[in-house]
């Protein structure tokens, strides 16, 4: 298991000695000022750090916090600090929190209840570093494909199961949800990994050139065709052939294309000479197939070979936290693009992410948040930056749940990624999240989290 790692910074020795006895089974080390906090860090890169805000050589004040925090998270970006703060100080525990602390914890202290937020604190730690260590052991698989909701993360396992298989799979959901990457995901997670996947749009090629596209053309086929060309199918031979937005396709088509899925055969335009491929094959579309079926612009026998398995892929308006969890990690990666430092979501940003109604869905999200990272003038991104209205209030948090709801719902998502992750294994969950199989019990119970089947 991970050593249990916890840094206390506070400038009060009688408090330190206090709680190092309340952590008693960890692995503790202690900070009074700013200077040794940053030595500690950097000698044993702590999972969890608390920090008490009034430090030396202003107690009263909590500037030396804010910089200490802002040092820590710079030097240990994936440390989740909890910030101690007195009852009069909500503004600075807000400010912390726009910072990138992990949770806040006002005065006075409780040794068994900061425990509580601590051991949280550090099963999110673990699993996020369990994450990061499974994105590297692995062969590419989910690929840009970031999230927390168990929708989502109930599609990936379905992902898994279906892509060593042959079956023709349909990916639906609106433009701008991630189709093409369940698409790689299939191909790169099954048999035909080290095979070509090939790409095309069906809605953005015109309608007289797409059949040459797909199928190829002999020399001398029409006019132009000076040589002979493979098409999108056959390049595709032995792996993976992905047809965007499959709904589009013209009705001429459709037909021409059942007849490859049922023979696995194919002739070029202007050629005579039948050409065997083996493709794995993999549609999308945005479009109601059914009713274009009912209107007469889709064949059902197509859309039934097409999708032996349907998979659905839920927008991001319902896919609950998760614009905030892509919006932190798209962050993180156009800052590194752009070469800016890592920058934070201030609190009227949070607000706003939750509150739009991403009709743009994934690709909306990753366009302001390019364009945030540009125009950001400090070292937090606001609402303005992203082109989003700020939630009424300013900057103030919204009152929508107390502090143990929201405790309760990290505490549940936690539990859900780490079954999603460990395929349903209580004991591996268990691991993940650094608690007793008892544990592992007593929490799908009080949380009613249901294991994968």
């Amino acid at each position: 298991m991970t050593a249990r790692t916890l840094l206390l910074v506070d400038d009060d020795p009688a408090i330190l000695r206090g709680l190092k006895w309340s952590f008693e089974d960890w692995e503790v080390h202690t900070a009074s000022d700013r200077e040794s906090a940053l030595r500690q860090v950097k000698a044993h890169r702590p999972a969890v750090v608390t920090l008490d805000l009034g430090l030396p050589p202003a107690p009263d004040d909590a500037v030396e916090g804010l910089r200490t925090l802002a040092e820590i998270l710079a030097a240990a970006p994936d440390t989740k600090v909890i910030v101690v703060t007195g009852n009069e100080e909500r503004a600075h525990a807000v400010r912390a929190i726009a910072l990138g602390a992990y949770d806040f914890y006002q005065k006075p202290i409780d040794g068994q209840v900061l425990g509580l937020i601590v051991d949280r604190a550090f099963n999110v730690w673990q699993l996020e570093a369990e994450n990061r260590r499974l994105q590297q052991a692995r062969e590419p698989s989910f690929q840009g494909i970031v999230t927390g909701d168990d929708g989502m993360l109930a599609l990936c396992r379905t992902v898994e199961k279906v892509a060593p298989t042959d079956i023709s799979v349909l990916l639906l959901g609106e433009s701008g949800t991630g189709k093409e990457l369940f698409a790689r995901a299939l191909h790169d997670l099954g048999p035909r990994r080290r095979a070509p996947f090939v790409a095309i749009n069906c809605a953005a090629i015109p309608e007289n050139l797409l059949e040459s596209e797909l199928f190829g053309h002999e020399r001398g086929a029409f006019t132009g065709a000076v040589r002979q060309v493979k098409g999108k199918i056959e390049t595709a031979q032995k792996g993976t052939l992905f047809l965007d937005e499959i709904g589009d396709m013209p009705m001429s088509l459709q037909v021409k294309l059942l007849r490859f899925i049922q023979e696995r055969v194919i002739e070029r335009v202007g050629g005579r000479e039948p050409i065997p491929v083996d493709v794995r094959i993999v549609c999308a579309t945005h479009q109601d197939l059914e009713a274009r079926i009912r209107d007469g612009a889709f064949r059902e026998d197509l859309f039934y070979r097409i999708g032996e398995m349907a998979l659905n892929i839920p927008p991001l308006r319902d896919r609950g936290d998760d614009c905030v969890l892509l919006a932190r990690h798209l962050i993180d990666k156009f800052s590194a693009d752009h070469g800016r430092r890592r920058l934070q979501l201030s609190p009227d940003a949070l607000g706003a992410l939750r509150r739009h109604p991403w009709m743009g869905n994934v690709r909306e999200l990753e366009n302001r948040i390019k364009r945030a990272v540009i125009l950001a003038g400090g070292q937090g991104i606001t609402a303005a930056d992203m082109g989003l209205a700020a939630p009424a209030g300013g900057d103030a948090p919204e009152p929508s749940a107390t502090l143990q709801q929201a405790r309760d719902e990290a505490e549940r998502k936690a539990l859900s990624s780490a079954l999603a992750l460990s395929a349903g294994n209580l004991s591996a969950a268990a691991k993940i999240l650094g608690v007793s199989r008892p544990t592992i019990y007593s929490l799908l119970k009080q949380h009613n989290v249901n294991t994968p089947s």
